[in-house]
């Protein structure tokens, strides 16, 4: 009888761009010390996103089997001891939590603007005034950063979307997330974040569901472009395109 029923694919994305290019390196495609192609002529020649290639890349530099240098480019490594192909422990796509979060947040934040009481508008500005002081201090504000986001979540009055919302901004500390935050943030990124979150907090104060909404989308989709899409690759030769 013919198997009808595929089995489900529960691999991550990056996990399987991550195995194709361990397998061209270890058939010699890659020597050890070569270059891998530019970011963009690799994606296109695998076909993949250029997020989903670097995800996959940060997971082969958490194996040893490359190192990323910025500005100049992605070296193969010499072999080192069999890694741990224990793939969960690298956590979720970064590129997919943030789809995930703009599809839950934008859910949230306009149950929110129907919801508005003055204190928990308060509790939202709290929390971003934390976030002005963390980043005059010149501290990174994550906390306050998700001081925020549960603060709208708890004001839509559902506890099961404040847990939601805590779990996939708590996938930034994965080690694959956290590589990417280390190289993508800055001091200039993280005054952008705060501007687009005074947005959101002027949209709630003034009751504007479709205003909330869309400073909400604006913020998630500029956060991916920063810390997902950019900056550009380690390359160096792409820069400026």
């Amino acid at each position: 009888m013919p198997q009808l029923i595929k089995p489900v694919e529960t691999r991550r994305l990056y996990q399987r761009v991550a195995d194709l290019i361990r397998g061209v390196i270890n058939s010699g495609g890659f020597p050890v010390g070569s270059r891998l192609p530019p970011e963009r002529d690799f994606a296109l020649q695998l076909r993949v996103s250029r997020p989903s290639l670097r995800e996959a890349l940060i997971a082969l530099e958490i194996e040893g089997l490359v190192e990323i240098r910025m500005g100049s480019g992605v070296y193969v490594c010499a072999p080192q001891a069999p890694p741990d192909r224990n793939a969960s422990a690298l956590g979720e796509s970064p590129s997919e939590l943030m789809q995930a979060r703009l599809a839950l947040e934008i859910a949230v934040v306009t149950m929110a603007a129907a919801r508005v009481t003055t204190d928990a508008l308060a509790r939202v500005r709290e929390s971003l005034a934390a976030m002005r002081r963390d980043h005059a201090k010149g501290n990174v504000p994550v906390d306050s950063d998700r001081r925020f986001h549960l603060a709208i979540a708890e004001m839509a009055g559902n506890s099961v979307l404040v847990r939601l919302v805590g779990e996939l901004f708590d996938g930034r500390h994965g080690p694959i997330a956290s590589r990417i935050s280390v190289r993508a943030e800055s001091t200039q990124t993280w005054r952008a974040a705060l501007a687009e979150h005074e947005a959101i907090y002027r949209a709630l104060e003034s009751r504007d569901p479709l205003a909330a909404v869309g400073a909400m989308c604006t913020h998630l989709q500029s956060s991916q472009e920063r810390w997902i899409t950019g900056p550009e690759d380690a390359s160096g030769p792409e820069r400026g395109r």
